[in-house]
């Protein structure tokens, strides 16, 4: 009975608090965590970028300047067109852009969608003509019409904007722009991690590009390593470099290119409100609220089920041991050993319930 009251306390102490942990095995298994791995999009940030420019060869006006021009017209349709059909953040953000430009109206839906895993997607707008939208990684260096738009893509991307490629019949016609706001309490989480002890080791993985990446993390005090510019499979094999044998480490995600890193980790954290389906599935824990802070209360409680665990387990057999030296020489008698039993239980199922008053 020592074992599971407390981890039942435990996990409904953390259930109260918005944090689904799956299993009880999982909440023994969060104690060992020793680094913790952030997603950027969505989870440091608030995963709803918005975008900050755009341009093509053709445009009359500098990509900060905002102005309506036919072309950028033109290239934002066709990309928000293979981006309805997309779940990711910035998908959304073009998608929504497009909406609010002059002569776009009503965004119809691609033919044909092809998502390419961390790079981006393509297909077959209404003219028939084949659109891909991406990061560079998607395009060969020597793809026609990139050196043109890149010159001017280049710039924005050095003031951290994620940078997507629009492709129309295999010809780079232009870049679209975007930007995350970065999540409020994302500076206070990593300083509750930190300030545990033992102290978490707090990495951030992204897909984005290294300025972006560079951008967030100065904005962010306390974060000790930054991957950026990882497909899925890298974000997957970098979390199995960040624990090896000696550490334990955790996931926190969102998306679908997430899902492969949060199974892979010892600990997979998805966030609730704002994932996908794929991620909270995944996902050995459910952060309800989206609140980062959760990151370490969940760590903590799971540190002090172990902790009230330990203590119930001496307890008892401290119980047990004090009742044999007295019924060997014969002086135990049936209350005495009906104290060791039934008072042994109470006490460590009162003991276990403290859990439910952690916060």
């Amino acid at each position: 009975i020592s074992i599971p009251v407390t981890v039942v306390s435990g996990l409904t102490r953390l259930a109260q608090l918005g944090v689904l942990v799956k299993s009880g095995a999982l909440l023994d298994r969060m104690a060992d965590i020793t680094t913790v791995a952030f997603d950027k999009t969505g989870t440091l940030t608030y995963g709803k970028p918005i975008v900050m420019g755009m341009l093509t060869p053709d445009c009359a006006h500098t990509a900060d300047e905002h102005d309506e021009c036919a072309t950028c017209d033109d290239v934002v349709g066709a990309a928000a067109s293979v981006e309805r059909a997309s779940e990711h953040p910035v998908a959304h953000a073009i998608v929504t852009a497009a909406g609010n430009r002059n002569g776009t109206g009503h965004v119809a839906v691609a033919d044909n969608v092809m998502a390419h895993p961390g790079k981006g997607v393509s297909g077959t707008i209404k003219s028939g003509e084949l659109v891909t939208v991406g990061s560079r990684e998607l395009f060969d260096e020597d793809h026609a019409g990139l050196p043109e738009v890149a010159a001017h893509a280049d710039v924005a991307q050095s003031e951290g904007q994620t940078i997507m490629y629009v492709s129309r019949e295999n010809k780079v016609v232009g870049y679209i722009g975007v930007q995350d706001e970065i999540r409020q309490n994302s500076s206070d989480a990593l300083a509750e991690l930190a300030n545990m002890n033992p102290p978490i080791r707090k990495v951030m993985l992204t897909g984005d590009n290294p300025q972006a990446a560079a951008r967030v993390a100065s904005q962010i005090p306390g974060i000790d390593e930054v991957h950026a510019g990882l497909l899925p499979e890298e974000k997957l094999n970098k979390i199995e470099e960040l624990g090896g044998t000696e550490h334990a480490v955790a996931m926190v995600g969102d998306g679908i290119n997430d899902a492969p890193a949060l199974a892979r980790a010892d600990i997979g954290i998805a966030m609730g409100g704002g994932g996908t389906a794929q991620a909270m599935e995944t996902a050995d824990v459910v952060l309800m609220q989206d609140d980062l802070s959760h990151v370490a209360l969940a760590l903590r409680i799971a540190r002090k089920s172990r902790q009230v665990i330990k203590q119930n387990i001496i307890l008892s057999l401290a119980l047990k041991l004090v009742f044999l030296s007295l019924a060997i020489p014969g002086i135990a008698t049936l209350w005495t050993a009906v104290l060791a039993d039934v008072g042994a239980t109470l006490l460590v199922t009162l003991n276990g319930m403290r859990l439910l008053r952690q916060s």
